[in-house]
Parts: C-alpha cells; sequence; structure tokens
C-alpha cells in the first residue's frame, strides 16, 4: 500500500501534465532569402491545438500569434522648431526594441487578458517592454515609446490584427502574416499562444531565418566585415562612374 501511494504521488504531477492542451505549431517558410527583387512576403502561421483524450471543452480557447525579430538598441531624436529651422531636442534611447513584431489573435487582445498578462508576454504594441536606458520622466519614456510604436507602424515593422487568426472546428488553426520589403535580417521567432478564461494554457515557438541572398549578401557582408576597404572601394566606384559619365557627355 505505502508502495502504492508513493507511485500515485509521483505520477500526479505527469497526470496534471497531461491534462494540459498541446499546441503543434509551423510557419510557411523557415528561411526567407532577400534578393534585389524582394517586394516582401507572407507568412502562414498554423497548427493544431492537442487536448487531452481528443476531447474539445465547451469552452472556447483562443490562439494569438507573435512574430518577432531581433531586438536592438534605438536612439529616438525628438525634433524642434527653433528660429524656423528644425532641429534635435530631446532624445530617448531604448535597450530591447524589437526590430519587427507583429501580433494576430482570434479576438482583440483586450478581450482575452488582462493588462498583467499582456505585459509578461508581451501581447500587443502597449504591452512591449522597449527597457528605456536614458533618464527621463515617465511622462516623456512614455511620449517616445509611443513615438517609436507609431514609426514603425507607419513603416510596416509594426502590425497588429485583431480577429484575423482563423480557428476550425476549434481544433486548427491558421493566420497570415505580411513581411515588409524593408525587413532587417536576423533570426525571427513565431509564438503561439492558447488562452482560455483570461489565461495562457499552452504556448509554443518556431525559429524563422530572414537573411540576404546572392549580391546583396555578399555586399552586406564586405560592409559589415571590412569597412574601410567597402567604403574605399565605394568611394573609388563613384569617382570612376563620375569620371565615364562626364567623358562620355564630352564626347557627345
Amino acid at each position: 500500500m505505502r508502495l502504492r501511494a508513493i507511485l500515485l504521488l509521483l505520477c500526479a504531477p505527469l497526470a496534471m501534465g497531461q491534462a494540459k492542451p498541446v499546441l503543434v505549431p509551423d510557419v510557411s517558410q523557415r528561411d526567407i532569402e532577400i534578393i534585389y527583387s524582394f517586394t516582401g512576403a507572407e507568412l502562414l502561421l498554423f497548427g493544431a491545438i492537442l487536448y487531452p483524450g481528443g476531447r474539445v471543452p465547451d469552452d472556447r480557447a483562443d490562439i494569438v500569434v507573435v512574430v518577432k525579430g531581433p531586438v536592438q538598441s534605438v536612439l529616438m531624436r525628438e525634433k524642434q522648431k527653433v528660429a524656423g529651422i528644425w532641429v534635435n531636442a530631446e532624445s530617448a534611447r531604448f535597450r530591447s526594441a524589437p526590430s519587427f513584431y507583429a501580433i494576430a489573435s482570434s479576438r482583440p487582445i483586450g478581450e482575452l487578458v488582462d493588462e498583467r498578462t499582456r505585459a509578461i508576454y508581451e501581447l500587443g504594441l502597449d504591452s512591449l517592454q522597449l527597457s528605456p536606458i536614458t533618464s527621463g520622466s515617465p511622462e516623456q519614456q512614455q511620449r517616445f515609446a509611443a513615438g517609436l510604436v507609431d514609426l514603425r507602424k507607419r513603416t510596416g515593422l509594426f502590425v497588429e490584427e485583431p480577429g484575423s487568426v482563423e480557428i476550425t472546428d476549434d481544433v486548427l488553426y491558421r493566420a497570415n502574416i505580411d513581411i515588409p520589403a524593408r525587413v532587417p535580417v536576423g533570426r525571427f521567432t513565431a509564438e503561439t499562444f492558447l488562452i482560455r478564461d483570461g489565461r495562457v494554457l499552452a504556448a509554443a515557438v518556431r525559429d524563422i531565418e530572414i537573411r540576404k541572398s546572392g549580391f546583396e549578401r555578399f555586399v552586406a557582408a564586405a560592409a559589415d566585415q571590412w569597412s574601410v576597404t567597402y567604403g574605399l572601394a565605394a568611394v573609388a566606384l563613384s569617382l570612376a562612374l563620375g569620371w565615364a559619365a562626364g567623358a562620355l557627355f564630352r564626347r557627345f
């Protein structure tokens, strides 16, 4: 009896773990190559929800997908008009601003989870943890953060699409995320969250690699690894093209 009781105690956490649903996500492209004719891409995120015993609960569950690019340090400057001239005034630097952020959900995020949960999982543009590293009042930091979000929204690098995740038979889901032409390169993550009754029940991540290919990759690598040589070569090429254009015009 004692041995049986011990076995039941040891197996209890496993049984509880099996009682939770599991996400099986995937993406249409694990590698996106940027070439000279790249005009953007459409990324399909899809997958299935595996419920314990294959039984779908009566309470409806929601899906949220988030695609993030590599984080980067960003300096935001505010311009002011002084004597009719626009000059740089105050500035703020953020340590961990995502270079790309897109979120899609089956319903608006505000209807799914509370503000605390949104902040923990960074669900929504208003919940991004940008980590300001410059001194300033909270109001000033909030103003610069809002400016950064608005700027990247206008360039297509920050996207929020509530209600765009389709769920079929409460088991299968899919969502489309547009990748703009000016997307930065690096390792991206596609995160999927299963939410019910205001709680995140399951989460899963898939990696996506976006990189330059062909001649663009060679130019980017040269500029990064041999910056001085690259600069001198660019200046020499500009001078040579200018001289050739001048000689051609003088002839005709």
